[in-house]
């Protein structure tokens, strides 16, 4: 079994990970390879802050790393929260705040205008070797209200209409198929293959 270190400290992330890279490899979050060091995300775009955080754990750790940068581009909103989704009105505000202020600023906005995409991009650093990103994306629109208790953060506010649901209505295997981190998943799990 290969070991990697997953650049996050939510269990979440971890799970979602895990189920998709599967048996051939034991993911850990930085809390359990004992790695407690706070990363300054301060990247223009979700490769940047990615690579970045791969390449500290890695030099830190000796270790294989992935790590992602992913958030939730909104057409109405410039593409805002973007790199800057988990610190969107303050990094300790809960995601129920965040997903009700969103809903506000868009209440009175119709439909067509309230396109979405789920950003992912998963950076591997390995010892002796340049860095690789993949990135995966998914379409949706801001729903109207939050609908869903399964995933986390922006999911319930995050409409699939081809599957007519949240995001936060699938379940995990679901999800897996079709989120934005699943597909960048998937595409190195591919990598990996090639290179562990």
């Amino acid at each position: 079994m290969k070991e990697i270190i997953f650049a996050t400290k939510n269990k979440g992330k971890i799970k979602e990970i895990q189920a998709i890279l599967g048996g051939d490899y034991i993911v850990k979050s930085m809390e359990e390879a004992g790695i407690d060091i706070d990363i300054l995300e301060d990247g223009k775009t979700f490769e940047e802050n990615a690579i970045k955080k791969a390449v500290e754990i890695m030099n830190f750790s000796n270790k294989i790393v992935l790590a992602d940068d992913s958030g939730l581009e909104i057409d109405y909103l410039n593409g805002e929260p973007g790199v800057y989704s988990a610190r969107y009105m303050g990094e300790d505000t809960p995601y129920e705040i965040k997903n009700n202020k969103i809903l506000e600023m868009l209440k009175d906005v119709e439909e067509e205008k309230r396109g979405a995409r789920f950003v992912s991009v998963i950076a591997l650093a390995m010892p002796n070797n340049e860095p690789i990103t993949t990135r995966g994306a998914v379409e949706g629109i801001i729903g109207y209200e939050i609908k869903g208790a399964n995933g986390f953060g922006y999911d319930p506010i995050f409409y699939i209409p081809e599957l007519k649901c949240t995001s936060a209505e699938l379940s995990l295997e679901e999800k897996n198929k079709i989120s934005h981190r699943g597909k960048a998943l998937q595409q190195m799990k591919k990598i990996l293959e090639k290179m562990v």
